[in-house]
């Protein structure tokens, strides 16, 4: 790879359209990853560091009997009532942020041109445009994330057009785009010719 200075590519895309599945490939070709979920996912853990400010925000009825966040009951709150979506992003964001960058500091004492941040907010929060260089966006139609999600997920259309209710829309992510990977297909071998085109150009 040419570039030498540190590159922050954000990576998002809505449910179903690809994203995690580009981001397996490009961490196989060895290019680093940070990956926002799996931070939250440390953060709201059993005694995980988000958890006493989640309960005090949201109560006891939230944490689940071994000290994590209860997941599904977050999961029926945040969907009935944005505004609660709002208050655990304000708790869990910076929190994460702080993550982000300490991993990030990690990877450029290691001599990392590039890293790749996913991100599944990142169209949705200027908060989180604002730390990534680029937006690399994976791309379908409705229709096929619909089909892939309930194939995975064993739940109904209206459901996954609930939660694609909840997160940017197709519009909204292509015009915060640098960089779109097409994914209407499903094909491995074309997302492992985009993650090559993605290493050699970003």
């Amino acid at each position: 790879m040419s570039h030498t200075a540190f590159r922050r590519i954000g990576l998002t895309g809505g449910i179903g359209s690809g994203k995690s599945t580009l981001a397996q490939r490009l961490v196989a070709r060895g290019v680093a990853l940070i990956d926002a979920d799996a931070l939250s996912r440390q953060l709201t853990a059993a005694h995980g560091e988000a958890m006493p400010d989640i309960e005090k925000a949201f109560g006891s009825e939230f944490i689940a009997t071994d000290g994590s966040l209860n997941r599904e009951r977050m999961r029926a709150l945040v969907f009935a009532q944005p505004e609660a979506r709002l208050r655990l992003q304000a708790l869990l964001h910076p929190k994460i942020l702080a993550a982000l960058l300490a991993q990030e500091s990690r990877l450029k004492t290691e001599g990392k041109p590039l890293v790749i941040l996913d991100i599944p907010l990142l169209v949705e929060s200027a908060h989180w445009r604002q730390a990534v260089d680029r937006v690399l966006v994976v791309d379908c139609s409705a229709e096929t994330q619909i089909r892939r999600v309930m194939q995975r997920s064993g739940l109904s259309a209206e459901q996954v057009q609930g939660i694609m209710a909840t997160q940017a829309s197709r519009a909204q992510r292509l015009s915060a785009a640098d960089w779109v990977v097409a994914n209407d297909v499903d094909d491995m071998g074309r997302l492992e010719q985009a993650a090559q085109a993605i290493q050699l150009h970003l």
